[in-house]
């Protein structure tokens, strides 16, 4: 959302300082990961995702003010009481049962992100990204 937000001159709704940080995953790599789940292991939980590498949310913006070259318009919101300062998964059980962990570091994950925003935007336009939807 906040792409196509920034993008398209939306206000993003920030809530908090932005300084809150969370764990992301480039979809290749949950995509690798789930297909390496798909083998006969019985019911498990294993947690898919970056790594314990969690980054601030005004990191991601300023990530993808680069990639499109267009500064964010930030609406600041009180933090909300039921929002966490950190998201972070294990991946230690995903490693050792199904041999895998992400390979794609957040800057490169972002930016491919944004390049396939770019190149698909015209269908995109018309995805809503309302809060609540």
């Amino acid at each position: 959302r906040f792409i196509k937000w920034i993008a398209e001159g939306t206000p993003v709704t920030l809530f908090g300082d932005g300084e809150q940080t969370r764990d992301f995953t480039y979809i290749d790599d949950i995509a690798r990961g789930t297909i390496a789940a798909t083998q006969a292991l019985g019911y498990q939980v294993i947690n898919l995702g970056g790594g314990k590498k969690p980054v601030s949310l005004n990191y991601i913006i300023s990530l993808i003010e680069q990639h499109l070259g267009k500064k964010a318009i930030i609406q600041y919101q009180p933090f909300h009481k039921a929002d966490i300062l950190e998201t972070q998964a294990n991946i230690s059980k995903a490693e050792r049962v199904l041999g895998w962990k992400p390979q794609t570091d957040v800057e490169e994950g972002l930016r491919k992100t944004v390049e396939w925003y770019l190149k698909h935007q015209n269908w995109l336009k018309d995805i809503s990204c309302e809060e609540g939807n």
